[in-house]
């Protein structure tokens, strides 16, 4: 059997490994465009900040490696550039001209293009190969340069923006959207936010990208908020599946052209096999068809391509989208749905914010975590969550999106047994909390959210309550509220007027809940704000710092 696959990333590389421990017999080879193969592309942006510091540590196998290890013909610099499904033949271009290649069964791996606005020049770069990467770093060592602006605000863009501070760059990150990372919601970003422009990155949200201009010594990238003009650009405004081989060869193609497989990696071609960020895939909450370009993915479907080749029955049951970046000293990491494709695809969903220690709070070097769990409101499936903090997101995002791809509820995560001792969690885990909060919200206790703030201001019969401590209180509260801090409710219960519902908060939400259980034994109508006090400062600091419109209330009119 003779196997060639064009693209030697993620996918490729991973098929090509596997299909030589399924085969000792088979002829595999493996074509890649660029010079290098089998590299680790989430690393390139660390090499640029000097994290990663040696150029060798960003490939895992050369051609040499993969030819003595795994005897498979590795050829970089040879670009696949029609697919002749008839014959059953590859037409590459090499360094040694133009030739054909046969095969038996073909893997397309050939990844993702970056989206790339009109205009450009000699100083704008993108970040996808390891060639860009030392273009970037060697532009820099050359020239000097000041201030570099960043087009997108997603994990490339980020990731580069954060590894040109560490080089002493002014950077400006423009994204078009109302915050980064556009997987996660408004109120988690204005975390990351905070952080990126506390380390010095300047911000230009809602600035859509028109085009690009080269000048003699520098760049100005214009957008429709405004021109931005820097020594030089990194544009990271995202990716599409870069597919063309196979639109011409007469493949199948979904959304944004990217490739449609079965669930066995599969083309419409039986003899074509295709894995990666070119490829579609199913969304494991919702069943709906999805992209994700991600190296986790990518790595699954090349290894589930090459067993199905070999005669193994294996499948791919689709993706979460889990996700993990860091952004200076924060983490933030995500799972599953986020608000907005929650209600696209129709579930009726709530969502819990917690505020929650990363291990016991009496062991030294405790700090808070923010973890936000999206569920079905109809059985208490769990269907997305999000999370800022330190040490420990990674952890629980991992967890939650097991219990995702499970289809686990909150009732479900309460039983989850994870490991504790005091320095790495808490006897009641993050996640485990999430499950009881969630429980109590379907057991009656009502929310409501940072965003719903306007209309309970508006409402003649709310009664705004907040329980935190006296000098929490006079440090900055919603307008209209009473404090009654929550040790002295008992005793001052009176002094709520019958009538009226009773709108409670505190600084996280947990003090507010057990004002809610008094509240509710005592006959009254109560919600709790989800995500404290501290969730709307955070939300009414970013809609400030952005000049986003504002309701009186501090909180962002979208």
């Amino acid at each position: 059997m003779k196997v060639v696959i064009i693209g030697g990333v993620a996918g490729g590389a991973t098929a090509a490994a596997r299909l030589r421990r399924l085969d000792e017999k088979a002829e595999i080879i493996i074509f890649e465009r660029s010079g290098y193969v089998s590299y680790a592309n989430c690393g390139l942006p660390y090499y640029i900040g000097g994290e990663i510091k040696r150029r060798s540590s960003l490939t895992l196998q050369t051609p040499a490696s993969f030819k003595s290890r795994f005897n498979i013909d590795v050829r970089v610099g040879s670009e696949v550039i029609r697919i002749d499904r008839a014959s059953k033949q590859v037409i590459v271009r090499s360094p040694r001209g133009e030739y054909a290649e046969s095969y038996d069964k073909l893997i397309y791996c050939p990844g993702a293009k970056p989206i790339m606005p009109q205009g450009g020049g000699a100083r704008f770069f993108t970040l996808r190969t390891v060639e860009d990467t030392f273009a970037i770093d060697d532009f820099i060592k050359k020239n000097a340069p000041r201030t570099a602006v960043v087009c997108g605000g997603g994990f490339i863009g980020l990731e580069a923006a954060e590894n040109l501070i560490h080089r002493g760059i002014n950077v400006t990150v423009i994204q078009g959207n109302v915050q980064v990372l556009p997987q996660i919601d408004y109120d988690t970003a204005c975390f990351l936010h905070s952080e990126i422009r506390r380390n010095g990155v300047k911000l230009a949200l809602s600035s859509r990208v028109t085009s690009l201009e080269s000048l003699k010594d520098g760049v100005t990238v214009h957008t429709d908020n405004g021109d931005y003009s820097a020594d030089f650009c990194i544009v990271a405004l995202g990716v599409l599946p870069d597919t063309s081989l196979a639109e011409e060869a007469g493949l199948e193609l979904g959304i944004k052209k990217a490739v449609v497989t079965d669930e066995h990696m599969r083309t419409s071609d039986k003899d074509i096999y295709a894995a990666g960020d070119a490829v579609q895939i199913k969304n494991a909450v919702t069943g709906e068809d999805a992209l994700f370009a991600l190296a986790g993915p990518a790595n699954k479907q090349g290894r589930i391509a090459a067993d199905n080749i070999c005669g193994i029955n294996s499948s791919y049951a689709g993706g979460c989208g889990s996700s993990v970046i860091k952004i200076f000293n924060l983490t933030c990491a995500f799972t599953g749905l986020n608000s907005a494709s929650a209600k696209r695809s129709g579930i009726n969903f709530d969502r819990v914010v917690l505020f929650s220690a990363n291990h016991a709070t009496y062991y030294p070097g405790a700090r808070n975590m923010t973890l936000k769990v999206l569920f079905d409101k109809k059985d208490g499936r769990i269907i997305g969550a999000q999370a800022v903090g330190y040490e420990g997101v990674d952890k629980r995002i991992d967890v939650l999106a097991t219990a995702i791809k499970s289809g686990m509820t909150a009732y479900e995560l309460q039983e989850l047994d994870l490991a504790y001792a005091p320095p790495y969690s808490s006897a009641k885990d993050p996640v485990n909390m999430a499950g009881y909060v969630i429980e109590d919200v379907l057991g009656g206790i009502k929310q409501y959210h940072w965003e719903n703030l306007p209309d309970v201001l508006a409402d003649k019969s709310a009664f705004i309550l907040d329980v935190r401590a006296e000098e929490e209180f006079a440090a900055g509260c919603f307008p209209g509220a009473v404090n009654i801090p929550l040790d002295d409710l008992r005793g001052r219960i009176s002094e709520i007027p019958a009538g009226k519902t009773v709108y409670v908060n505190c600084h996280s939400g947990l003090r507010s809940y057990i004002a809610c259980r008094i509240l509710k034994a005592y006959g009254f109508d109560c919600r709790n704000f989800s995500g404290g006090y501290r969730l709307y400062a955070a939300v009414c600091g970013e809609a400030e710092e952005s000049e986003i419109p504002r309701h009186p209330c501090g909180i962002p009119i979208k």
